[in-house]
């Protein structure tokens, strides 16, 4: 699985889910699709009213020519609110600032009242923000919903079996707050 070794090259380990839960996702889950070229990675659930998009890896000999806005366009084009999870900005990381801009400059907003913390391995808390771009104005307790459902059957998909836990309850992972 060379596409697992790229993502896992790219991806903070954290961030990484077991190869066999992601083959499983493939194999199992209908919603669930990879699509992998010499460009690009991306791995993602589609639901009826929404996209949620686990994994996106440009190859860094094509970074920065329009591969990764392509593609989100693509996605755009099925008319869909598109869900994405991003690491906070780490100023000792200049990847982290890349991938924010790269979502802010395709139109993704940041979904500023869902609180989004999970547990890594070890059980240490770590916290990820939702962007989320939509052809129609959503309120945002509305992209929590879709969050909830992608953390459920993506995140936890199989997620006893592979680690003896869920990974994303979304009880327990997913906050709302009230302004």
């Amino acid at each position: 699985m060379e596409w697992y070794e790229r993502l896992a090259d790219y991806f903070p380990e954290h961030e990484m889910k077991d190869p066999r839960q992601l083959y499983d996702l493939i194999e199992d889950k209908d919603t669930y699709h990879k699509e992998e070229t010499d460009e690009y990675i991306v791995m993602y659930a589609e639901f009826p009213t929404f996209i949620f998009i686990d994994y996106l890896l440009v190859n860094p000999a094509t970074r920065g020519k329009g591969v990764g806005t392509k593609l989100l366009n693509r996605f755009k084009e099925k008319g869909k609110t598109i869900i994405v999870e991003v690491e906070p900005i780490d100023h000792e990381d200049e990847d982290t600032k890349k991938r924010e801009a790269f979502y802010r400059k395709n139109g993704f907003v940041k979904a500023d009242r869902i609180q989004y913390r999970r547990k890594d391995e070890d059980g240490k808390p770590y916290e990820m923000n939702i962007f989320y771009w939509s052809p129609e104005d959503l309120p945002q307790n509305v992209i929590m919903e879709k969050m909830a459902k992608a953390c459920e059957e993506i995140h936890n998909f199989r997620s006893k079996k592979y680690y003896g836990r869920k990974l994303a309850d979304p009880d327990e992972v997913l906050k709302f707050i009230k302004h």
